[in-house]
């Protein structure tokens, strides 16, 4: 008896693989949103239960070749994009073809401030640059940001000539940060806010908070305050 099972459950296996393979043949190279074959269709193919041909269509969506819509039916998959690198503001609006400036409000040295602190691992005694930026985008200000990096990562930075971008500096001293903790929340404008974005005191804010690290190392803190009404936070996530 159990040699007899075992046999119809290794058919029944080879089936599912079968059927597996015949339809991610039949769909390659098909565009995002192309039908794939019905379960009916497959079973009267093959001449299989329902159960076998749903195991081998379950494969291909947990693959990401198939998604599957309730009430409608199973289509090509579009591809699986790739999570972002961590950017800065200069990249993200580069990538959205809009040419990005900037306006130096505060650039020192300074105490880390105790969240800062907590966030890059240090005590509040050690120091950190505090770099408070207005950022524009085409020509319009969207954005005020305040970036606290830690001082003993990146020496000499405030002595010179300010980099356009913190992120290219930090990649040309081989410490570009390698991934985040972000955190984004709605409010309004305070006065102070208002003032610096050209806006007016209640105007709608998205509240950004950034922890980025370089390897296993923290190396920046950073707060920036948007301007609903002129920008959208575009994100990418993958398992």
């Amino acid at each position: 008896m159990e040699t007899v099972e075992r046999g119809t459950a290794d058919r029944r296996t080879l089936k599912h693989v079968a059927i597996r393979e015949y339809v991610r043949e039949l769909v390659a190279g098909s565009a995002p949103g192309t039908a794939a074959p019905s379960e009916r269709d497959l079973v009267e193919k093959f001449g299989v239960a329902r159960m076998t041909v749903r195991q081998a269509l379950d494969a291909l969506v947990a693959e990401g070749v198939l998604q599957r819509f309730p009430g409608r039916g199973t289509f090509v998959a579009p591809p699986r994009r790739t999570p972002s690198r961590v950017s800065g503001f200069t990249e993200d609006m580069a990538a959205r073809g809009i040419v990005a400036e900037s306006r130096t409000l505060v650039a020192e040295r300074v105490r880390a401030p105790r969240g800062v602190a907590r966030a890059l691992g240090l005590s509040e005694r050690q120091p950190v640059l505090h770099w408070r930026r207005i950022r524009l985008a085409d020509g319009q200000r969207i954005c005020l940001s305040d970036a606290y990096v830690v001082d003993a990562l990146v020496p000499g930075l405030l002595d010179g000539e300010l980099p356009d971008s913190l992120y290219d500096e930090l990649a040309a001293r081989g410490r570009r940060p390698t991934w985040a903790d972000d955190s984004v929340s709605a409010g309004t404008a305070t006065a102070d806010e208002a003032a610096y974005l050209d806006a007016a005191v209640g105007t709608v804010v998205l509240r950004h908070t950034r922890r980025a690290l370089w390897g296993d190392h923290p190396i920046e803190a950073s707060r920036t305050i948007y301007l609903a009404e002129r920008h959208s936070l575009s994100l990418q996530l993958g398992s």
